[in-house]
């Protein structure tokens, strides 16, 4: 046994003696260069179960942990892909590996990203950018993270012919900047040259690995949200003028709603989680309710049980005609309806009806941009 897997265990053990928990212990350490692969059996978003053996056939085997929300895994999507293609037919195969637990990540953690790190939101991740490689789910027990020593996403692992560790750290130097350190292709160069890699060690950054010992902070976030006082406010045809006008530096996803309308209510939590996932940004939700205004009371009441700790309005104006022309001349009339407005007042996404929220998420992400 080597001397990590020693310290490994004996931190492991301590961890467990003062500190009992169902949550998996993180590990020690990254694994150490001229280490075996560990093994693994794990689910891919093309249906198929991968495990080490399956990629026999390369003389170089690259293992990158990734996920969907981290604004730099985002970043290296592209790169991959190309490196992917480039290096296919030398003997080199790519496997990438979601090392997160999604009930671990706060909905704060996707400011950047239309999508969580579940396995089903893997799978649409992997269709809408065509990965060209095998894209694995290790969310559930992080059994195959924990053996490689995982710190954070993006974190790259290459091994040799007898899969025996040769470099571990950045795919590069950058992530939306010029890259001048391009230390994975450098190793893998290296390699299919019968060299020593040059650096075989280089620091990783990124978003930390979310281990499931995290999924408290992520449950008592929700209690804090849960817990923020929600207020609503009388909105006349000029405030919505001003609104639609948007001088602010915000982007503004604006609901209009009531609590006569069913399905206006059912999709509130949604318009809820997209406030919390992008609020840390340049966001703001605005609901305007068409309530009547004797009925302020109960609108306040369905905000607050829904939780809409956002910019909330009532409107009051008689003349739904002269609202629309202050909103949007283009609404037709039925509620729900969303908008999406940017600063300058242009409008960049409109809805009647209930929304798809994976669609209006894209349409946020879209403007504020995926990466740092």
């Amino acid at each position: 046994m080597s001397l990590r897997m020693v310290l490994a265990a004996f931190s492991t053990a301590l961890i467990l003696s003062i500190a009992p928990t169902t949550a998996p212990a993180q590990p020690a350490a990254p694994l150490a260069l001229g280490e075996a692969a560990p093994e693994f059996r794990l689910p891919s978003v093309d249906g198929k179960t991968y495990t080490l053996d399956d990629f026999d056939d390369a003389d170089i085997l690259v293992v990158y942990f990734t996920c969907n929300h981290c604004p730099t895994a985002q970043a290296y999507e592209d790169r991959v892909a190309r490196f992917v293609e480039t290096y296919k037919d030398k003997g080199v195969a790519l496997v990438a590996i979601s090392p997160n637990d999604p009930k671990a990540v706060r909905l704060d953690e996707l400011g950047y990203t239309d999508l969580g790190d579940s396995f089903e939101d893997m799978k649409i991740r992997a269709k809408d950018h065509n990965f060209n490689y095998p894209y694995l789910y290790d969310g559930d027990t992080q059994e195959v993270s924990r053996a490689f020593g995982v710190l954070a996403t993006p974190h790259v692992y290459i091994f040799d012919r007898d899969r025996r560790l040769r470099y571990q750290g950045r795919f590069d130097d950058a992530e939306v900047k010029e890259v001048t350190s391009h230390d994975t292709i450098n190793a893998v160069e290296a390699l299919l040259a019968g060299e020593e890699v040059p650096v075989p060690m280089t620091r990783v950054f990124g978003c930390s690995t979310k281990w499931a010992d995290k999924r408290e902070d992520a449950r008592k976030s929700l209690e804090r949200w849960n817990a923020e006082p929600v207020s609503l406010e009388t909105i006349d045809l000029d405030g919505v003028a001003a609104l639609a006008k948007n001088d602010s530096d915000d982007l503004l996803l604006v609901n209009l709603w009531a609590t006569w309308c069913g399905p206006c209510v059912a999709e509130l939590p949604a318009f809820v989680e997209m406030n919390r996932m992008y609020r840390g940004r340049d966001f703001k939700l605005i609901t305007i309710s068409l309530d009547d205004l004797d009925a302020q009371s109960k609108a306040l009441e369905v905000l607050t049980q829904q939780h809409v700790s956002a910019t909330n309005y009532l409107l009051d104006a008689d003349n739904r005609d002269a609202f629309a022309e202050a909103l949007d001349p283009q609404w037709p009339g039925p509620v729900p309806y969303t908008l999406l407005i940017a600063p300058g007042g242009k409008v960049l996404y409109r809805h009647t009806g209930e929304i798809d929220p994976l669609e209006v998420k894209r349409a946020i992400v879209n403007v504020l941009g995926r990466t740092y």
